[in-house]
């Protein structure tokens, strides 16, 4: 996200300045309102990130807990200083208890806490701090840190989800590559010398075994290169915002693996949105921030496009629903929603239905592919092993014919 320059007046009538992450110039002169400073001039700096000054990482399961407790002590009335110390105190991640001591210094010294944390985007980033901005302006500041506490263990608990659906496929089919790299590297040679020494007449399987055996003997460091070669290419290629485009389009389109992915998307769009519009972010803001963590560069594009369209005066269902990437319901309940009022609690409840889906859907995922993987280790191993015995079982014949 682009580094605003800004200068303003506050309600005392004295110069502020600073620089700041936003989505937009209009998304940070809002932000400088709700904390009544009139802006005067913002200027964007350029696109670069504002590093914590800890290089440390903070998991999002410890940032859940943190936001949660000081929730809970905000609520009690206890001073925000002395909150941010006391937890800060309490972190094992030093990283983390750094960027806490970080923050508490520069509230102390007369920064808001929204503006303090947005100095640390690596740990709290643009959601995070535009919901404490908003809870700030509105003095309801505990009530949107349990919401933004329960959104953050949403998102872990969907991640985990996903994570648990790759992980089962990905070790069934490492640990396959490498029995067979192993049968043809170790053991397939030592019948080819048997076969050779017999004379015996090899059949074409035995014959293509043999042939990617010697080519695995052969070549094995040149193909271990291949291989991180194209993995490398395809890094520096889904990079490329091209890239990543034709990518996130194509894994949307793959049978059953794409419609989880698709579900994924909306479900982390929903609850994205939802938090942010309750918490009282504007919504052309709330847009920004959400196509930002969509995680699909389709579903990122569309939401920029529902964003330009709503600041034109249209109705976001309608756009949604022209993207082609949002089911019938999606739109449907948006649409109510948005005649309503009640376009978060329409967006919550997207957002527990999609999460459930995802469940399912992971579950259905896995179970498919268990008996699948099992057939594909089975059908190499036992297709070498049968390969390497047909000639073996001629031989026999031969014999039994002498």
């Amino acid at each position: 996200m682009p580094v605003y320059l800004y200068r303003g007046r506050s309600r005392a009538g004295t110069e502020v300045r600073g620089q700041r992450q936003a989505a937009s110039r209009q998304a940070l002169a809002n932000r400088l309102r709700r904390e009544r400073i009139r802006p005067v001039t913002i200027k964007e700096k350029g696109r670069q990130r504002l590093f914590s000054r800890s290089g440390g990482r903070v998991k999002p399961k410890e940032l859940a807990v943190f936001t949660r407790q000081f929730s809970v002590m905000i609520d009690a009335g206890l001073p925000l200083v002395q909150c941010l110390d006391s937890l800060g105190q309490q972190q094992e991640n030093r990283a983390f208890q750094s960027v806490l001591q970080s923050v508490r210094e520069d509230v102390e010294n007369g920064t808001s806490l929204a503006a303090a944390l947005e100095q640390h985007p690596r740990v709290f980033d643009p959601l995070y701090s535009s919901m404490v901005a908003s809870g700030e302006a509105g003095g309801i500041l505990d009530t949107i840190l349990r919401r933004l506490s329960t959104y953050i263990e949403k998102a872990v608990r969907l991640k985990r989800a996903v994570v648990s659906a790759m992980v089962y496929p990905a070790v069934v089919l490492a640990v396959a590559m490498a029995i067979v790299l192993l049968i043809l590297w170790k053991v397939v040679p030592m019948f080819t010398t048997l076969f050779v020494s017999l004379q015996a007449e090899l059949p074409l399987p035995t014959r293509v075994v043999i042939a990617t055996s010697q080519l695995v003997g052969h070549s094995l460091p040149f193909l271990m290169f291949g291989a991180f070669g194209l993995a490398y290419t395809f890094r520096r290629y889904y990079a490329t915002a091209g890239g990543r485009h034709a990518i996130d389009r194509a894994l949307l389109r793959i049978p059953i693996l794409g419609g989880v992915m698709r579900k994924i998307a909306i479900s982390r769009f929903s609850r994205t949105l939802a938090t942010l519009l309750s918490g009282g972010v504007p919504i052309l803001e709330s847009l920004a921030i959400t196509a930002g963590t969509a995680g699909n560069a389709v579903v990122e594009e569309a939401v920029l496009k529902t964003r330009g369209a709503v600041q034109e005066g249209k109705a976001m269902a309608e756009t949604l629903r022209n993207s082609r990437i949002f089911p019938p319901i999606v739109t449907q309940m948006v649409s109510v929603g948005e005649q309503t009022g009640a376009l978060d609690a329409m967006l919550t409840k997207l957002a527990e239905f999609y999460e459930d889906e995802v469940d399912a859907a992971v579950s259905d995922l896995l179970t498919a592919l268990e008996p699948l993987l099992i057939l594909l280790l089975g059908l190499l191993v036992g297709g070498i092993v049968i390969s390497m015995y047909l000639p073996l079982f001629s031989l026999i014949s031969r014999l039994s014919a002498l």
